[in-house]
């Protein structure tokens, strides 16, 4: 009897598999992305990329299939994505550096705005012509683009922004609104998007798993202290002053640092441009200032007054308590985003040394004084 039951219940569980091919689960429940969405079924994973400035609504859907397998019939709409991805361009080189992290740089073959990459590892592939540089963000190459023929081209999507000529070149555009997000590991939770698009989600997947684990535990350690250094950043620009709003994803790693960031109330989710007398005025006791600037010479005290003699009425030019990072230098922007954990190290160590005695700064450092 055991001998007929068994060969039945074999036959019944593939057939009800196959009834419900078309059927999409969440895959893995994103913690804190939230303009992103992932749903997986037995022969493809369905993509949401959602709206920033439309509460609710898709700004594109893509559909992941395999190369491996045919494509099914019975696909939901959305652009045909075959994975991985072979040949990428990225219109970021934050993309670039994270293709690099996950292993997958030989499948990287061009970038916009080459003149501004930092980190070692894109220098290098330019020098050596690995990497081919298709021209400005805001006016790509086109020809040159397709002269690549790449399987995808990662953009950055923007209030407004027309890439017509890109997709009417038959180009596959992948929105990438990473950047928008308004959590530190919001931000770092959309490689697992890229490491299915790539054909490295395991790699994507352990990679965040250990990065959230180190943030969410420095996080926790930093509860432990009741100290709230107050925190100001930047400088003037020009005419404005603009420093992280306090929904921005630095606004709410400041907190997550133990900081008292001065600016934690403004609404934005990105910058706020202030005036000068506004920040001046906010900013006149601050315990601890945060400048990221991009220089040919290292910033210093003295270069500070000369370039607004204001600076020097602020509590940290008078008692030295200034930290820069000069992104010329530094892969700050290319690295930072999908690694907060090492972000907030820094500014944890700054805000609360005893926290992280053994710690060596890696973006900041204090600024010199002659």
């Amino acid at each position: 009897m055991r001998h007929t039951i068994f060969p039945l219940l074999f036959f019944l569980t593939l057939f009800l598999a196959g009834c419900h091919s078309s059927e999409v689960s969440e895959a893995e429940p994103l913690r804190h992305a939230t303009l992103l969405r992932m749903e997986l079924a037995d022969s493809f994973t369905r993509v949401e990329v959602r709206d920033a400035w439309h509460e609710g609504r898709p700004l594109q859907t893509y559909v992941l299939v395999p190369r491996s397998q045919r494509v099914p019939s019975n696909l939901p709409e959305g652009i045909l994505v075959r994975t991985p991805l072979k040949r990428v361009v990225v219109f970021s080189s934050v993309h670039a550096a994270l293709l690099y992290d996950l292993s997958c740089e030989k499948q990287l073959v061009a970038m916009t705005d080459t003149t501004y990459a930092v980190d070692p590892r894109l220098k290098e592939g330019l020098r050596q012509g690995r990497i081919a540089d298709a021209g400005s963000s805001m006016a790509p190459n086109v020809e040159r683009l397709l002269a690549l023929k790449p399987d995808a081209v990662f953009v950055p999507p923007m209030e407004g922004a027309n890439y017509g000529l890109l997709e009417k070149a038959g180009l596959t555009l992948v929105q990438c609104a990473d950047y928008l997000e308004t959590s530190a590991l919001g931000r770092a939770e959309w490689m697992r998007f890229f490491g299915r698009l790539l054909g490295a989600e395991t790699q994507a997947d352990s990679l965040f798993s250990d990065i959230s684990e180190r943030y969410d535990s420095l996080r926790q350690a930093v509860t432990s202290t009741t100290e709230r250094p107050s925190l100001l950043c930047d400088t003037k620009q020009g005419t404005a002053w603009y420093t992280p709003g306090g929904k921005s994803y630095l606004g709410q790693l400041y907190a997550d640092a133990g900081a008292n960031y001065l600016f934690a109330n403004r609404p934005e989710s990105g910058s706020a441009a202030l005036s000068a007398e506004t920040v001046l005025a906010r900013g006149h006791e601050a315990d601890v200032w945060l400048i990221k600037y991009g220089a040919a010479n290292d910033l210093s005290y003295t270069q500070l007054a000369t370039d607004y003699a204001p600076y020097k009425s602020l509590r940290p030019w008078q008692e030295r308590h200034i930290w820069g990072c000069n992104t010329l230098r530094i892969p700050f922007y290319e690295e930072a985003p999908f690694h907060p954990d090492r972000l907030l190290q820094d500014i944890v160590k700054i805000l609360h040394p005893s926290l992280l005695p053994h710690h060596r700064l890696r973006y900041y450092s204090p600024l010199p004084t002659p």
